[in-house]
């Protein structure tokens, strides 16, 4: 699996983004073949320049669009996609970017997301940012893309809602939406524009994965800062046998009757849980609670969801994508002088590292030959042996 890290410990701008895509290897070309499918109401032309930011070379877009200053509705913007020749999974992925700023600048100005508009992020060159970020990734093969914590800084910023403080209200909003890790920085400017916090809160996680580095891009900043201002964009592999996508669904529980709790773990397992797991906890006014936690397919997440709010007092749940790493498994059926018992064995690269007696089966033996669970137990290993 191709996966990639939005390393941005100097900021994230859309054009930072895109410029970063296009240094590791998205064709100029290709980019523009897509954009121009947006049959945009004014050319949009791409420069990719190569530039230096202190003592790093990156790579540095200029998207050309003449000088408007159109304001646009989410719904205007939906009218462009819509239409376009663009696969529909770029442009249900712009659309989710353009609607979550939508809901950030709907709830900074007190409107609703039909009323609001768009200003600099309804301007030609931040659609073709989201636009073109989605277009890279997926020309690209990301599968998934992962970032760093952003930072932030203080000052204020000119806008066409006038002088603004820093962070710029729409992108901590969209920050806050996302819940996105932040890092303090000393810059007194805009580091993190609301298209660039936009398109992360949409598509990243915010973890540093383990990866196999096989490409990078560097992408620049307008501005000169006293440290690099660029993104890097680290591009690696991860072995699809080894892990397995899966969401993990929690919530604290302080007003159930234990017992519930039984019923409520055989019922999750019956509908396709992987892992059910209580912790016991202390919530506020040190109120004894328990944490009930599922580990799932990504494909039973609404069913388990469901029956965890029909099944227990929950009001809400958290929800959040994981993955894990998975040995290869196989059974074999070994015989011993009690019976036959199922055995589990572990594999990894094609080698059987530990092989396991199944426990129900040796509680069967144990019992119908009246000897001891440990009895049992030693009989199956040394029949492994």
């Amino acid at each position: 699996m191709k996966i990639a890290y939005a390393d941005c410990f100097s900021g994230i701008s859309g054009d930072m983004f895109l410029a970063s895509l296009l240094d590791a290897g998205l064709p100029l070309n290709v980019l523009q073949e897509g954009i121009n499918k947006l049959n945009l109401p004014e050319k949009a032309e791409l420069r990719l320049t190569e530039t230096h930011k202190g003592a790093l070379r990156a790579s540095s877009l200029e998207v050309v669009v003449p000088h408007s200053h159109h304001h646009r509705h989410l719904s205007d913007i939906l009218e462009i996609l819509s239409p376009s020749q663009l696969s529909e999974h770029v442009k249900q992925t712009a659309t989710r970017i353009f609607t979550l700023l939508a809901e950030a600048e709907a709830r900074v100005h007190g409107e609703t997301v039909e009323q609001i508009h768009f200003h600099e992020v309804g301007a030609l060159d931040s659609i073709v940012d989201v636009v073109g970020a989605v277009i890279g990734l997926e020309t690209l093969g990301i599968e998934r893309l992962y970032a760093s914590p952003l930072p932030y800084g203080a000052g204020m910023v000119n806008s066409d809602h006038g002088v603004l403080p820093l962070p710029a209200p729409a992108t901590l909003e969209v920050l806050r939406l996302a819940q996105i890790p932040l890092t303090p920085s000393p810059a007194q400017v805009e580091l993190v524009t609301p298209t660039g916090a936009a398109i992360l809160a949409a598509l990243a996680t915010f973890e540093r994965p383990s990866l196999i580095v096989s490409g990078l891009g560097v992408g620049a900043g307008k501005r000169d800062l006293p440290w690099p201002n660029v993104m890097r964009l680290i591009i690696g592999e991860i072995s699809t046998s080894e892990i397995s996508e899966m969401v993990q669904i929690e919530t604290n529980i302080d007003d159930m009757n234990p017992q519930v709790f039984g019923h409520v773990m055989e019922r999750l397992f019956a509908a396709g849980a992987l892992d059910v797991y209580l912790t016991p906890i202390y919530m506020k006014k040190n109120r004894p609670a328990t944490l009930l936690g599922v580990i799932a397919k990504l494909q039973d997440e609404t069913a388990l969801a469901e029956l965890i709010l029909r099944e227990t007092t929950t009001l809400g749940l958290r929800v959040q994508p994981v993955y894990r790493y998975e040995a290869q498994r196989d059974f074999r059926l070994v015989s011993t002088r009690y019976g036959d018992v199922k055995v589990k064995q572990k594999i990894i690269n094609g080698q059987v590292i530990q092989s396991m007696p199944e426990y129900d089966d040796c509680v069967r033996l144990a019992n119908e030959n009246k000897v001891s669970l440990a009895q049992v137990y030693a009989e199956v290993n040394r029949q492994l042996k």
